[in-house]
């Protein structure tokens, strides 16, 4: 009789230590359920958080927002991998839509267009001002004058009569646009009035001349 007991009494011991073993194991897989159900709602939250803020930095940018975005950007990249990994369930990654109205920051800087050069300032004016810039010709030629009277004219021997000249003095960029009356031995002479609306005091040569062809 004393046997038969200690023998159920031992049964009885190793039926209650497996119930507790098993009440244990299942304790274990609750308690990682639990902790990978919050890592992913963790996640979860911070992408929200990450997606709102770079839908309010669209809706109201400054200058520093692309910089902003960008990181924000590189966060949730990040916070997906993490769900991928903890075996987060659920299409989480759709960015937060844009505000009404508004469009996407750009993710780069769009180059500024060309500045288009300026154009050059005419001459000062001297003499008669007539005609307008025309086929340079007689490159690097000085100019003189012949010594005639009379209105403002031309003398040359490469030009027929009539031809109209303008005569830049580049010393000091006063020009005059004259007609050809005459033939010399020049590219072109210029007499004593059209001269003198371009000489510089005291000098009889104009060594750095621009001679255009107008008419």
């Amino acid at each position: 009789m004393s046997r038969r007991k200690t023998l159920t009494r031992k049964k009885k011991i190793a039926l209650v230590a497996g119930a507790l073993v098993l009440a244990g194991g299942t304790a274990v897989v609750l308690t990682g359920t639990s902790q990978a159900s919050v890592a992913c709602d963790g996640l979860t939250t911070a992408l929200a958080n990450n997606e709102r803020f770079i839908a309010d930095q669209r809706a109201n940018p400054d200058a520093q927002s692309q910089a902003r975005i960008a990181n924000r950007e590189a966060v949730i990249a990040q916070i997906r991998l993490q769900q991928a990994a903890s075996g987060c369930g659920g299409d989480t990654g759709a960015a937060a839509p844009a505000a009404p109205g508004t469009q996407p920051a750009p993710t780069q800087a769009q180059p500024a267009p060309p500045a288009q050069p300026a154009e050059p300032a005419p001459p000062a004016g001297g003499g008669d001002g007539a005609g307008g810039s025309g086929d340079v010709v007689c490159a690097g030629s000085t100019v003189t004058l012949s010594g005639e009277a009379g209105a403002p004219a031309a003398s040359s021997n490469q030009f027929p009569l009539g031809t109209r000249l303008k005569v830049t003095n580049l010393d000091n960029a006063k020009s005059t646009t004259v007609e050809v009356t005459s033939t010399s031995g020049s590219c072109v002479l210029l007499n004593d009035a059209a001269f003198e609306q371009v000489r510089e005091p005291g000098k009889f040569l104009i060594r750095k001349a621009r001679i255009e062809r107008v008419g």
